[in-house]
């Protein structure tokens, strides 16, 4: 993972949702003078629930659509680009094909170091596509994926929790020490008491590379409960936390049956952005 963000990608579909990312990676653009990639993919299936896109084999039914992408994306460009300080530019490309592909693709090719989505209220399909999409974009890619929603937008990240699981994720404490070091936030480890004090062990490992890396403000919390995802939304609540910390694994789904039948991450019950990061970022 790089020491600094240098591109944000932020997918566009042109609904509400979009305005709450690009807000939140112009905020991070401003403070990292990195540059943002505002990209929309053209997809359609040829049948209903379907996943062949019908604009590979029309390219020329589908021009007069990517157009439109295409002007659609530079009025948001030219709405937003005095909102941007510093060196960093919006750039805005329009794609065609499988969206997920195509991003991943985009993300390689252009060195994304950081992925923004907005989050709105899903209807239970929404959720769990979008759910499967952000964790799968984030572990196919390594690349962090935030997902944000209307009510999580703070102004900047001052208490970051990081929920530890099994094990240490060195990437998560890379990007939660390189942007408390820009916020002059509080990293706050937070893990589950268990037996043999396997929670202690993990904290004190991962204390030890986050000080190895910066000095920066930081505490180690062991929490009571069953479910690691219910414990870090209720501490940050707790808390007033601005930011958590995740990886895109089966601890951080909610429990209950129905949260685990439509897959409903961490991230659609919060009310402040929820960042996935892969196991190898």
């Amino acid at each position: 993972m790089s020491n600094r963000l240098n591109n944000i990608l932020v997918p566009v579909d042109f609904t509400g949702k979009n305005k709450w990312a690009i807000a939140k990676a112009i905020e991070l653009a401003n403070s990292f003078d990195c540059n943002i990639h505002l990209v929309s993919v053209l997809h359609k299936n040829i049948f209903p629930f379907m996943p062949f896109d019908r604009t590979v084999f029309t390219p020329y039914e589908s021009y007069p659509e990517r157009k439109n992408h295409f002007e659609k994306l530079r009025e948001l460009k030219a709405y937003y680009t005095n909102q941007v300080c510093g060196h960093g530019k919006i750039e805005i490309s329009v794609l065609a094909g499988n969206p997920r592909k195509e991003l991943t693709n985009y993300i390689t090719c252009f060195n994304m170091d950081m992925v923004i989505t907005g989050l709105t209220k899903f209807n239970l399909i929404q959720r769990i596509l979008s759910s499967i999409s952000i964790s799968r974009l984030a572990r196919k890619t390594n690349v962090p994926v935030l997902a944000v929603r209307s009510g999580g937008l703070v102004c900047h990240f001052k208490k970051i929790i990081l929920p530890l699981h099994d094990d240490v994720s060195v990437g998560r404490i890379k990007l939660a020490t390189m942007l408390a070091r820009t916020f002059r936030s509080t990293v706050y480890m937070i893990a589950l008491r268990k037996e043999n004090n396997a929670g202690e062990r993990m904290i004190n490992e991962a204390l030890e590379i986050m000080q190895s890396i910066s000095t920066i403000p930081v505490q180690g919390i062991i929490l009571e409960g069953k479910s690691l995802a219910k414990t870090t939304l209720d501490f940050a609540g707790r808390i007033n936390a601005d930011l958590i910390m995740i990886n895109p694994l089966k601890e951080f789904n909610l429990p209950g049956w129905w949260n685990r039948l439509t897959n409903k991450l961490l991230s659609y019950s919060s009310k402040i952005p929820v960042i996935t990061v892969g196991d190898k970022a």
